[in-house]
């Protein structure tokens, strides 16, 4: 099905666009929190609240007045990047691709609890550099009311330090009202699960590698790939790298799926264990942030017992190299708007 573009044209007047965004919460308030500032850079990640901050951009500076950026590193998963070129391209803004190495950050890869705090600070000055060769005055973010008011948010305190702008949350939008502007402006990540970098599954005290990363997703594709062979609806989808073996968490349909076929779970957890040279390991409902209580909490789940989910071949963690992706200086590469 054809999804009905809302963008706002160069030509179209600001009149104009009020009336069309007058009846969606928080979209008035959106634009008029983007027009307080000059023209931002958007980190953009291709999930849906970077995504409504770059549409905005656009309705309040047209496309040539708007730029994104986005953070490659070995934390963001190929079919994510594949993902946000696909989304700007939707919006018809230019995206520019940079290379980042916060992996190399010893705050970052000793993964102590605030990881966050050390990405975003490299992160967002890569792309405050990008912005300013380009001549953008600042950065905005995807970051919305209900992420200020979370308990661990070690990101924001970068953010804050760095002075990037948060229009979403200014504007008071919380996630629900962040979805209702991307489905109301016909943006096809409006239902997009939250996908947080690959860093994230990592838990904490288990050092972040970049042979990690790359067995996470690795692993996350395997699963993926079997869900969609079994037919089975995918929400969410985490493989959780522990101390000693991992944790596949899926969303509720993937989850029950599992949870009435224990065979074809352990098969599943066996495949996993073999590709990616984990140890043992188990499935269990999907929570966020599972795995900031520490390397070795495993939470509720399919556990041992005859048929039941936890099984795979055992062993230490036997890290593969990381692909085409090691090596090589931070690089950006522009990607032209249609």
């Amino acid at each position: 099905m054809t999804r009905k573009s809302t963008m706002l044209g160069e030509g179209e007047s600001e009149s104009g666009s009020e009336q069309r965004t007058g009846h969606i919460p928080g979209a008035a308030a959106l634009l008029s929190s983007l027009s307080g500032h000059a023209p931002l850079a958007v980190a953009f990640s291709g999930g849906v609240d970077s995504t409504v901050v770059l549409a905005a951009a656009v309705r309040t500076w047209g496309r040539t007045g708007t730029l994104a950026v986005i953070a490659d590193s070995p934390a963001l998963a190929r079919d994510e990047l594949r993902g946000a070129r696909r989304a700007a391209a939707e919006i018809g803004a230019e995206l520019v691709v940079v290379a980042t190495d916060e992996w190399t950050v010893p705050g970052y890869r000793e993964n102590s609890g605030d990881r966050c705090y050390f990405c975003k600070r490299t992160v967002l000055a890569r792309v405050a550099d990008v912005a300013a060769e380009r001549g953008f005055h600042g950065v905005a973010t995807g970051t919305h009311r209900d992420d200020r008011r979370a308990a661990h948010r070690p990101g924001l305190r970068a953010a804050a330090e760095l002075g990037v702008a948060e229009p979403l949350a200014d504007a008071g939008l919380g996630k629900r009202e962040v979805r209702a502007v991307a489905a109301a402006w016909g943006l096809s990540v409006a239902e997009k699960p939250g996908t947080p970098c690959l860093s994230s599954r990592v838990a904490v005290g288990v050092p972040v590698t970049r042979e990690r990363l790359a067995l996470v997703e690795r692993a996350e594709e395997l699963v993926r790939a079997e869900l969609a062979a079994g037919r089975v609806p995918v929400t969410d989808v985490r493989v959780r790298l522990l101390a000693a073996d991992f944790r596949v968490e899926l969303g509720p349909p993937a989850y029950d799926w599992l949870d009435g076929r224990p065979e074809r779970a352990g098969a599943l957890l066996r495949r996993v264990a073999v590709a990616t040279r984990l140890g043992p390991g188990s499935v269990a409902r999907y929570r966020s942030g599972a795995v900031s209580l520490g390397p070795g909490h495993a939470g509720p789940g399919l556990g041992p017992g005859p048929g039941r989910c936890r099984t795979g071949r055992a062993g230490p963690l036997v890290p593969r190299p990381a692909g085409p992706r090691q090596g090589g200086a931070p690089r950006a590469v522009v990607e032209g708007a249609s």
